[in-house]
C-alpha cells in the first residue's frame, strides 16, 4: 500500500502496473444524470481528492452516464487531472460488440478503454453461451488493436462459481461485490481473485443502501467516532488485495464524505480484521449470508439467489418487501424466475444446512407467490 500526493490511497491493479485509488468512482447512481454540470463537478471533486478510477457502463441511465464521463474525461484532461476509464458490455457477438464499444469511446470522448468488462455474468449457463459466441476472441481482439488496454470481468456469482470464470487467463481484472453484508459468500470469489493475483474492484461496498440503511444491525463496523459509512469502506480498504472500492455517488456532499473517509482512515491489523468479521455473525442472524452450505438442492432450486432476493424483505421497508424482491430478481439475478422456488417439495435439507438456522423452506413458499416485477 502506498500514498501518493493528497490524502488519498493507490494499490497495485494487480499485474497491470497501473496504481489506482483505493476510492472508485461509479457512475449508476447520479441524482439527475441530466444535469451534466453538476454531476462533471461530482467527477471533479472526486479527482481533485485522488480518485483516478471511473467507472461506467452503457446500460447507466440508458447511456446517459457515458456522455457525463465523456465530459467529466475533457474536463480532467483540461485541468491535468490523472484518470482511468472503466466500462462495460453485455454484448457476445463480435459485430454488436464492435457496434456498441464504437459508441463508447465517442461518448467518453477517448481513443481507448483502459478496463473494459465482460458484463453482468449471472450463471455458469450464460457464461458458456457467450463464450460459443466468441467473446474472448473478440476481446483479444480489440486489445490488439488498441481499443482496449486491459481485459476484465464483471459479476456477481458466488462462492466457487466465479473460480471457473478465471480459468481463461485473459482477464487482468475482476469487478464483484463484497461488503460487510456478503463478504462470507464472496470468500471463495476473492480468494480465487488473490490465487490469480488480479486486479481487485469491489461494488456494493454498502451493501446497496443495506449498511447505512441498518446502522444498529451494522455497529460491530465502527470504531468510536467513525460514522456507518466510513465504518463500511474502511472494514473494505483493511483487505489489503482490494485494489478499489466502487461507490455510486449520488451527490456531490457523498463525494465528499467518502474523500473524508479516506483523510481519517488507519488501517486494523490482520487480528483485528478478523475480529470485526467474527462478530458479523450475531449481527447478521436471520441475514442470509451466502455460505451456500444449502447449495444441494435436489430439485435444483438456487437456494442461495433466493435467500440473497429474501434478505431485501428484512433489511428494507417491509411494506414494500415483495416489490423489493421483485426487484431484486429481475435485475440483480437476471431474470430468476419466482416459479422456480414453488419447485420445493420440503425435504428439509436445506434447513439442516443453513448455519443461520433460517427456515429456508418457508421463505421458499412465500418468494413462490411473488409476480414478476
Amino acid at each position: 500500500m502506498q500514498k501518493q500526493g493528497l490524502n488519498m490511497i493507490y494499490r497495485d491493479y494487480g499485474q497491470t502496473g497501473k496504481k489506482v485509488s483505493l476510492l472508485g468512482f461509479g457512475g449508476m447512481r447520479f441524482e439527475n444524470v441530466d444535469d451534466h454540470d453538476k454531476c462533471v463537478q461530482m467527477m471533479l471533486a472526486a479527482a481533485e481528492g485522488g480518485v483516478n478510477y471511473f467507472d461506467t457502463a452503457p446500460g447507466y441511465f440508458e447511456t446517459k452516464s457515458e456522455t457525463v464521463f465523456g465530459k467529466g474525461f475533457a474536463e480532467m484532461r483540461k485541468r491535468g487531472l490523472p484518470y482511468f476509464s472503466a466500462t462495460k458490455t453485455f454484448e457476445s457477438t463480435e459485430s454488436n460488440i464492435r457496434r456498441e464499444i464504437e459508441g463508447q469511446l465517442k461518448r467518453l470522448g477517448i481513443d481507448s478503454i483502459d478496463f473494459y468488462h465482460i458484463w453482468c455474468i449471472t450463471s455458469l449457463e450464460n457464461w458458456e453461451g457467450r463464450k460459443k459466441d466468441g467473446i474472448l476472441q473478440t476481446f483479444r481482439k480489440l486489445k490488439e488493436e488498441g481499443l482496449v488496454k486491459h481485459i476484465c470481468i464483471s459479476s456477481h456469482l458466488m462462492k466457487d462459481e466465479i473460480k471457473q470464470l478465471l480459468l481463461d487467463a485473459v482477464f487482468e481484472g475482476v469487478l464483484f461485490g463484497y461488503s460487510a453484508v456478503d463478504f462470507q459468500a464472496r470468500q471463495a470469489a476473492f480468494d480465487a481473485v488473490i490465487e490469480k493475483k488480479l486486479g481487485a474492484v469491489v461494488m456494493n461496498p454498502l451493501g446497496g443502501g443495506v449498511i447505512p440503511g441498518n446502522p444498529q444491525r451494522f455497529g460491530f463496523l465502527q470504531r468510536p467516532g467513525e460514522n456507518i459509512t466510513a465504518a463500511a469502506l474502511r472494514f473494505l480498504w483493511d483487505h489489503p488485495e482490494i485494489s478499489v472500492t466502487l461507490v455510486g455517488f449520488q451527490t456531490l456532499d457523498h463525494v465528499k464524505d467518502a474523500l473524508a473517509a479516506i483523510e481519517g482512515y488507519k488501517p486494523r491489523s490482520k487480528e483485528e480484521l478478523e475480529s470485526v468479521k467474527a462478530a458479523a455473525g450475531a449481527a447478521l442472524s436471520g441475514i442470509c449470508t451466502g455460505c451456500a452450505y444449502c447449495d444441494n438442492c435436489p430439485e435444483g432450486i438456487p437456494i442461495v439467489r433466493f435467500m440473497d432476493t429474501y434478505n431485501q424483505k428484512l433489511l428494507f421497508d417491509k411494506a414494500d418487501g415483495k416489490k423489493l424482491m421483485g426487484i431484486r430478481m429481475k435485475y440483480h439475478w437476471g431474470g430468476l424466475r419466482a416459479e422456480l422456488a414453488g419447485k420445493c417439495t420440503a425435504c428439509g435439507l436445506c434447513n439442516k444446512a443453513c448455519t443461520q438456522k433460517i427456515d429456508i423452506v418457508e421463505r421458499l413458499k412465500e418468494i413462490a407467490q411473488l409476480k414478476p416485477a
